[in-house]
């Protein structure tokens, strides 16, 4: 069984504490790594804070060579790091290998993103107490960065951390998942063959009580948190006066109308819906149908549903696999029938195998059901007709959350009104809300969070401006 040592302060260490990897597919231990303990951290920290000024001083070109490097070797080993991924997450292997690419190309945005960091030359006499001077206006790293990701792209949402932090300038410690931990640390295999300074990039698993530091501690002056609103918003309270970046949870809408292409639609909300069992933030949970195609809709999208080939992570034929735990898969079962107890009806799937969930569309359902309301991170879809384009964006809009929404649509008109009216992050015309690529500002309205990922955007947050008058 192999063991993963744990990478604190630019080196690679064992602790007292070890930690299980299960994999979810057969619900055994696959690996071993460690729990950081709180003084792993301050070591973790004290090394940091050494570099800091290393860091910050980093010549561009230097920065871009260690975040080139990196992107190249994920590529390069996408076999090994796409294998790891699979095992601990339960994520079908072709969309394991489908991150471990992503997460290469985001490295690569970020060697190009640090040639450009901002800086401006402004004038300071529009005014009459500003004749004869001027402002440089330069970015300086924030300094030192806490991450924090979630299990369901336990490498890319920790490379969305990582790889602007290095660009930045910033030190940056990272607590990957303890469910999917072990991606990471091979990534920090990577970043230690690289010139970046010793101590500028630290991977810690931790429990619940270590990590807390991260957002308690003073010296860190960013926290950038993926994972439940719950815990990102009491994170955000207590963080004191550091800067805070959330990316929270959703139960996205898609609105499919009756100019949409529903070849593509169907095909569409097929993958948005239940691509790794509906375990993402933005898949589409709830989707709206106008009437005057609602069976049609409705009858083909079930029909392509069932097609969905449910098996080990590993085979490259999988579509759909096993929950990250079985306690997931049964709050999921719970949810649906809870839905049918007060009205729903099951039209596909709604059955439960230990961790797997099958994949399941309800029809009849009601805005205040769990499956409308919150977030069921899980293979679940509703399905509803509407009689305008005007209650379908409502509809959407009744939600707590607003992270993105699709719209399919070839009405212009259309497409205009849901960028205006849509209370979410970002609206995606004639494709799922499941999309999205790596270098777009990403992040929701509402319980989905504060401030915004994508790598110039992440890269802006941690960095502060700093003007020279003279």
């Amino acid at each position: 069984m192999k063991k993963f040592k744990i990478y604190c302060g630019g080196e690679f260490i064992e602790t007292s504490k070890e930690l299980d990897v299960v994999n979810p597919y057969s619900n055994s231990v696959f690996a071993k790594t460690y729990y950081a303990s709180s003084e792993n951290l301050e070591t973790a920290i004290s090394k940091a804070q050494q570099v800091q000024l290393d860091m910050q001083k980093l010549p561009s070109f230097k920065r871009y060579e260690a975040l080139k490097y990196i992107s190249d070797e994920l590529k390069a080993r996408i076999d090994y790091f796409a294998e790891i991924l699979a095992l601990e997450s339960g994520k079908p292997m072709k969309y394991a290998k489908g991150e471990i690419m992503r997460s290469h190309q985001t490295f690569l945005v970020a060697a190009e993103e640090c040639k450009r960091l901002p800086g401006e030359v402004m004038s300071l006499d529009w005014t009459p107490a500003g004749e004869g001077k001027h402002g440089v206006v330069r970015y300086f790293p924030v300094g030192l960065v806490a991450g924090i990701a979630p299990f369901n792209f336990p490498m890319n949402l920790a490379v969305h951390k990582l790889a602007p932090a290095i660009a930045a300038g910033c030190p940056i410690i990272l607590k990957p998942s303890t469910n999917t931990p072990l991606s990471t640390l091979a990534l920090a295999e990577l970043i230690d063959e690289t010139d970046l300074p010793k101590g500028a990039v630290s991977i810690l698993p931790m429990d619940r009580k270590t990590g807390n530091q991260l957002v308690i501690d003073d010296r860190f002056k960013l926290l950038s948190f993926t994972g439940s609103p719950h815990v990102g918003w009491m994170m955000k309270a207590d963080a004191g006066r550091k800067k805070v970046v959330l990316e929270l949870g959703g139960n996205a809408g898609m609105i499919i109308t009756k100019t949409a292409d529903i070849d593509k639609a169907v095909a569409t909300a097929v993958i948005g819906g239940f691509a790794y069992s509906g375990q993402v933030c933005i898949h589409a949970q709830r989707i709206y149908v106008a009437k005057e195609i609602f069976d049609e809709f409705s009858a083909r999208f079930v029909k392509e549903v069932n097609k969905l080939k449910l098996g080990d992570p590993m085979d490259d034929d999988t579509q759909i696999s096993s929950m990250i735990d079985e306690a997931n898969a049964m709050r999921v079962e719970a949810w649906v029938d809870e839905a049918v107890s007060d009205g729903a009806k099951i039209i596909c799937g709604g059955k439960r195998e230990g961790t797997y969930y099958h994949p399941t569309v309800l029809i009849d359902t009601k805005p205040k059901m769990k499956v409308c309301s919150l977030e069921v991170f899980g293979p679940v879809v509703t399905l509803e007709p509407f009689a305008s384009f005007e209650d379908a964006i409502s509809e959407v809009n009744n939600s707590e959350f607003g992270l993105q929404a699709g719209v399919f649509t070839n009405d212009i008109h259309e497409m205009d009104y849901a960028f205006e009216r849509l209370d979410v992050g970002g609206v995606i015309i004639n494709d799922s809300p499941i999309f999205r690529v790596d270098h777009m500002p990403y992040g929701g309205v509402k319980d989905s969070g504060l401030g915004r990922e994508g790598i110039k955007y992440a890269i802006m947050d941690m960095m502060e401006a700093k003007i020279l008058v003279r």
